[in-house]
């Protein structure tokens, strides 16, 4: 009849939580002291006054081992129905087996009589919904409507909510219905935690923004002066990592990383919003004990110059969202970078795909060349008019998409691989193309909407034909492409346009622009048309498609070409290696067109 002992849940942690090898890099007790700010975090969710608790963190900050320690704290100390919301089903499925099972369970000895394994008899237990004395925890995806339905729960904790689908099947908003779930309980906790995503449509940064906004303050180990870390305060010399110091924003003294380390285990959080029930918490990678700042730099200094990796870096690394600098993209400026590229393809080409939008009266393909890093060349964008319905009209595609491209440096090169849109006009006829030249891998596309949706899905054969189809999620491509279009220094993700492209063509590049709107009460990044016609970003986004599908690393392929300069393919000895259609000359086309 002993109550249990009153603790929090880092007291908690530290006195029974155990960690294992295969789930953690430093096995065995826990120690909150190693990363002193989880303190603040963790006990938070055991603080009557706070109804909600909301975490914006960078990643790889033991945001997981934060959610596993406020688990085990319930089960062994405060029993409590609890529901834990992952962003999809089978990622419900996997934290389970190998977070709660495999890593809090089986080596918290407290904790291991508590909760049956579900191979026992009898137990009860599943990998989805695990029972204890006193309470029981269920693990559910975001989009599973069902899985958010019945049972009332006291403890819900929200997973990486900026991954969460928009909706839970047709019934809402995953958090609001999971929130809705817990509203009979009068000691209810919401907790939150994520790493960003795009500002003004990050879930988590607008649950922040309602709290009381709380960082992470740390001393100067020189003056004393207590401050957050910020990015801008992060100094090397000559473009070496390994140089990375901290200004202290106060008396100017540069922090070693053993200062840094020191000053960390002295922080505290301060709240810099009035309190109103919920605890918010954000913080970056710079107080991470396990990442130096010389990793920081190292990353920033490999991304800065790609839009789209630097997006990631920015939300992974500093835990804050990506602002875009502009919705939309001005086409005069675009026109303005046009290029002579002559008759042949630029050198700097590694190899190209195509992608190919069908009309009723025509059908438009779009060629672009791929150099390392992901820089891009629009060669040529060609509008063929017929009758789809008819033969003459893809025989006169194949003459484009099959033909060999010369380079300036005399290597041959063959489009790789084309997309071609089977989404609205004349369908079964693409189905029969792309089935027929599957070979020299032509796929029927269709695109999908939606934020967060793969660049390319498996292929499904759910049709008349039986032809591959490949899902495409457009709403990400044009995301990427418009990053990529703003890019203004030549290097990795700018694209270059030939000047052969008409006005017209940047025109309809620029066709649509992003605007967020609200759905169902939740805001939602749209792309919408600004002119009628858009062939031009819908063959890019088509051609982007063929490369993600193919899965080639373009610069594993620029560092193998170089390298094979001096070196003649015997294309008779290695038959396997040939692809049908390739008529490669030289010695680096060869390589390059040969290699699978």
């Amino acid at each position: 009849m002993k109550p249990p002992p009153k603790l929090t849940v880092s007291e908690w942690a530290d006195k029974e939580r155990r960690l294992d090898s295969q789930s953690s890099s430093e096995p065995g007790r826990w120690h909150t002291s190693r990363a002193e700010y989880q303190r603040g975090m963790m006990d938070a969710c055991c603080d009557s006054r706070n109804q909600e608790v909301v975490i914006m963190s960078a990643a790889q900050l033991g945001k997981s081992e934060v959610l596993l320690n406020i688990i085990g704290y319930h089960i062994d100390n405060d029993p409590s129905p609890i529901l834990m919301v992952q962003p999809s089903l089978d990622m419900a499925q996997a934290f389970s087996k190998d977070r709660v099972a495999g890593g809090l369970l089986s080596s918290t000895p407290c904790l291991r009589d508590k909760v049956k394994s579900p191979r026992a008899r009898d137990s009860g237990n599943t990998t989805l919904h695990k029972i204890f004395p006193g309470g029981a925890i269920t693990l559910v995806g975001a989009n599973s409507p069902s899985g958010l339905a019945s049972r009332p729960i006291r403890l819900v904790l929200c997973d990486e909510v900026d991954r969460y689908p928009a909706s839970a099947g047709a019934e809402g908003d995953p958090i609001q219905l999971a929130r809705k779930r817990a509203s009979t309980f009068w000691n209810r906790r919401i907790v939150m935690v994520s790493t960003p995503t795009n500002e003004g449509s990050s879930r988590i940064h607008d649950a922040f923004e309602l709290s009381d906004k709380r960082r992470y303050y740390v001393p100067c180990p020189h003056c004393e002066h207590k401050q957050t870390l910020r990015w801008a305060n992060v100094r090397w010399q000559d473009n070496d990592p390994d140089t990375a110091e901290y200004l202290c924003e106060e008396c100017g003294a540069l922090w070693s990383e053993a200062d840094r380390r020191r000053a960390i285990k002295a922080g505290e959080w301060v709240a810099e919003a009035e309190f109103n029930g919920i605890a918010g918490f954000a913080i970056s990678a710079l107080y991470s004990p396990w990442m130096p700042l010389s990793d920081g730099v190292r990353d920033f200094l490999n991304v800065r110059k790609n839009p789209e990796q630097l997006r990631v870096w920015t939300n992974t690394y500093l835990g804050e969202c990506w602002v875009d600098q502009g919705e939309t993209v001005d086409e005069h400026n675009l026109m303005e970078r046009v290029e002579d590229f002559g008759d042949k393809v630029p050198e700097e080409v590694v190899f190209l795909t195509a992608g190919v939008d069908v009309q009723d009266n025509r059908l438009e393909v779009q060629i672009i060349g791929w150099g390392r890093d992901d820089e891009s060349w629009v060669i040529m964008h060609h509008v063929l008019y017929g009758d789809p319905s008819t033969p003459q009209l893809w025989t006169d595609l194949t003459t484009i998409l099959f033909a060999n491209y010369e380079t300036h440096d005399g290597r041959e090169l063959a489009v790789r691989a084309t997309a071609v849109d089977s989404g609205g006009h004349y369908t079964n006829s693409v189905y029969q193309f792309c089935k027929t030249h599957a070979g020299r891998r032509v796929f029927a596309i269709k695109g999908v909407g939606g934020e967060g949706k793969p660049i390319s899905g498996r292929p499904s054969k759910n049709n008349v034909a039986r032809c591959p189809l490949f899902s495409i999620g457009v709403d990400t491509v044009k995301e990427l492409i418009f990053a990529r279009l703003r890019t203004e220094e030549v290097g990795a993700g700018y694209v270059h346009f030939s000047d052969i492209l008409s006005e017209e063509w940047f025109r309809q590049l620029t066709a649509e622009k992003i605007t967020t709107k609200f759905y169902r009460g939740y805001k939602k990044r749209i792309f919408q048309k600004v002119r009628p016609r858009n062939e031009a970003l819908d063959c890019m986004v088509y051609a982007i498609a063929a490369y993600a599908i193919i899965g080639l690393n373009v610069n594993n392929l620029a560092d193998r070409l170089e390298k094979q300069d001096n070196i003649t393919v015997d294309m008779k000895k290695k038959p396997s290696q040939q692809i049908p259609f390739v008529k490669g000359k030289g010695k680096q086309g060869n390589f390059i067109n040969s290699w699978r």
